[in-house]
């Protein structure tokens, strides 16, 4: 029986070991250095009340993934649903869709989206719609220069678009840039966005433009793509999303259980210490890990290998065969995020929507675009799922940091970063102090594959790794490629494809988020 070595338990990693069993008779034996399944993709249980590292809106152009997911968390059919979806579509929207009662655990929740901006104390529709609130919020002059702004751009676009401050003028005008785009980008990456590659935004942003935002807008007037698809809809534009009831960890320590289940392991707590291949043959042949809490070290001997850890790791830890001096320095020089996010229960929030006073805040997310305001971004749990809040009264928001592990923000306590959190969040006024019940942070490291550093040349790491016939790079990190969730799942489908149809040839999983239908414009 034919075996294949997984490393990393995240969507890219788990699709690929369910792929393998249910498509072939290869058995996967998954190493995860983490305590729990899910990657970036999972969820933290803090005193009941839940955790989605960075927010996963489950929402793909790819029916394939869309299908995938269905099968372990049926789509939940209850009342709210049907309203949200427009009852007399229901059987569209339906078609071949598995659904479970109401009331069932293991679900999909359909779930509206909103996102916005928060600048100036004011609240901004993301993506940004020419609105009266709008118009109201920014003020005539404001408006005037936006305009004339953007008509510059349009008329005298930039040559020789190279960097992503470049990008976004030539798409929205260099006052809308400094606006809204700005600040929060170089909040993300650490440095300028004259220093962060236009290929980034050509990834990421794609197609997004103001024309395509206002031709939305207009025809939402008379219509809504209530399809879960949404095919014919700008991934940024998107209205509703499918959502797991407690979370994406929900998803995949489902997934993970049908691996156990149909004859798969998953070591837990292991970090992969050496990957050895074989000079000769060019193949890897065996692998050792380490048990992160007993310190016991075991060795397995596969057929084939997937990868999803960091890149530069994974040339770290490779022996046996040669690899050229500038391929080890292009690997080690290639830069990353890291992610910190502040967990706050409070009573209720300070700000409000409306004259009542009531409590109106139904956002997803809400970006801060502030360059004063170390926080990137709020997530509002309740929103993503109401069981994401284990007392309904309460709000329980992310606050969302991006640094580096060698910053001293990264460094610090995390009650002094809590306090530093809930500073901020009533220096904009979201929140008082007096209304935080309960506090927690959480460390991700490496979340973001950077674009910079070394990453120009990371064809020449990709051209190495490829030639390695039995290796398989899948995933965010593994690829070095700012993917989604449905992005990093369809790599490793893809590689499990190659491996059953004896193709050689690996440019087809490099290929998947290339094509111009499956971005997911700036958000995650």
């Amino acid at each position: 029986m034919k075996k294949a070595v997984i490393i990393g338990a995240g969507p890219a990693g788990l699709t690929a070991a369910y792929e393998l069993l249910t498509h072939t008779d290869i058995i996967p034996v998954v190493i995860e250095a983490d305590n729990q399944v899910g990657g970036l993709s999972k969820t933290i249980d803090y005193k009941g009340n839940k955790i989605d590292i960075g927010g996963h809106r489950f929402f793909s152009k790819s029916d394939r993934v869309l299908d995938w997911w269905l099968q372990f968390l049926p789509l939940e059919e209850n009342a709210d649903n049907q309203l949200q979806i427009g009852y007399h579509n229901r059987s569209k929207i339906f078609k071949n869709t598995k659904t479970n009662a109401e009331g069932s655990d293991k679900v999909m929740l359909l779930r509206p989206r909103k996102s916005r901006i928060y600048y100036n104390r004011k609240f901004f529709d993301y993506p940004l719609r020419l609105s009266g609130q709008t118009v109201r919020n920014l003020g005539a002059w404001k408006m005037f220069l936006i305009g004339i702004s953007y008509l510059k751009a349009k008329i005298f676009p930039e040559a020789n678009e190279v960097n992503l401050a470049q990008f976004y003028r030539n798409r929205f005008g260099n006052e809308l840039y400094k606006t809204f785009f700005r600040d929060y980008t170089e909040k993300v990456w650490g440095v300028s966005c004259e220093k962060i590659p236009s290929s980034w935004g050509k990834q990421r942003v794609k197609d997004l433009n103001i024309s395509k935002v206002l031709t939305h807008a207009f025809k939402t007037l008379f219509t809504r793509n209530e399809t879960i698809q949404q095919k014919e809809t700008s991934t940024s534009l998107i209205e509703q999303f499918l959502y797991p009831k407690y979370g994406p960890g929900q998803l995949w320590e489902t997934v993970a259980e049908e691996i156990i289940k149909r004859g798969g392991t998953i070591h837990l707590n292991s970090s992969v210490e050496k990957i050895y291949a074989d000079n000769d043959s060019g193949l890897i042949k065996s692998i050792t890990a380490a048990n992160q809490n007993s310190g016991e070290k075991f060795s397995i001997d596969a057929d084939y290998f997937f990868s999803s850890m960091p890149v530069k790791q994974l040339l770290q830890n490779l022996e046996g065969i040669e690899i050229p001096k500038q391929t080890r320095e292009i690997a080690g020089s290639l830069e990353y995020r890291d992610f910190l996010i502040v967990g706050i229960l409070a009573s209720k929030l300070e700000v409000t929507e409306n004259d009542a006073g009531e409590e109106l805040i139904r956002d997803n997310w809400i970006y801060i675009q502030d360059s004063h305001i170390k926080a990137g971004r709020i997530q509002v749990f309740n929103n993503w799922s109401p069981f994401m809040v284990k007392n309904a009264g309460d709000t329980w928001l992310g606050v969302e940091y991006f640094c580096n592990e060698s910053d001293a923000f990264w460094k610090m306590d995390d009650e002094s970063i809590i306090q530093i959190a809930i500073s901020e969040m009533q220096s904009i006024g979201i929140l008082h102090s007096q209304q935080v019940k309960d506090a927690m942070v959480a460390r991700v490291k490496k979340a973001y594959p950077s674009y910079y550093g070394s990453y120009n040349r990371f064809s020449e790491v990709q051209a190495f790794t490829d030639k390695i016939e039995n290796l398989f790079l899948i995933g965010r990190n593994g690829m070095h490629r700012y993917n989604n969730s449905d992005h990093s799942m369809l790599t490793a489908m893809t590689a499990v494809d190659n491996i059953i149809t004896g193709r050689k040839d690996k440019t087809n999983i490099w290929e998947v988020n290339t094509e111009e239908d499956y971005h997911e414009e700036i958000e995650e």
